[in-house]
């Protein structure tokens, strides 16, 4: 703590003046922190992983089934007319017997009812097909 005193011939008494000296308090501050930092354990962080060795085997390409959907409602299985509904769901069957599905590709019309696409959906759910999507989205954009 220092002290300032005004200088003596003023006549009247002179002003104290206290002021803090923080030079050692931030003294006291910088050794406790590089006291943290010497004492806080390096930490490592490495992710031991196998890697494979060599060139990837070449990606197979998904099989796919078409199935597009008339404006009438008429439903074709890769090109071939379907009969029915219980014609699509045996196709759907097999479709979903196999250990390694392949792709649905639902093509719908235009100007297809909502309930043929819907039906195809629905029959593929029941049956259990899980890899089928819409494609040809594009030609609903105006």
């Amino acid at each position: 703590m220092g002290m300032n005193v005004s200088p003596a011939g003023a006549g009247s008494e002179p002003d104290v003046l206290v002021d803090i000296n923080t030079t050692p308090l931030i003294d006291v501050m910088l050794v406790l922190l590089i006291m943290l930092i010497i004492t806080i354990p390096i930490q490592m962080h490495a992710v031991k992983m196998d890697l494979p060795v060599g060139n990837p085997p070449p990606a197979a390409q998904p099989r796919v089934v078409q199935i597009n959907v008339g404006s009438d409602g008429a439903l074709t299985w890769n090109g071939a007319p379907v009969a029915g509904r219980d014609d699509l769901e045996r196709h759907m069957a097999q479709v979903a017997a196999q250990s390694e599905q392949p792709e649905i590709h639902l093509l719908p019309d235009k100007r297809s009812p909502y309930s043929a696409v819907a039906g195809v959906l629905a029959a593929a759910q029941r049956e259990g097909a899980t890899k089928i999507g819409l494609v040809g989205n594009e030609q609903y954009v105006q």
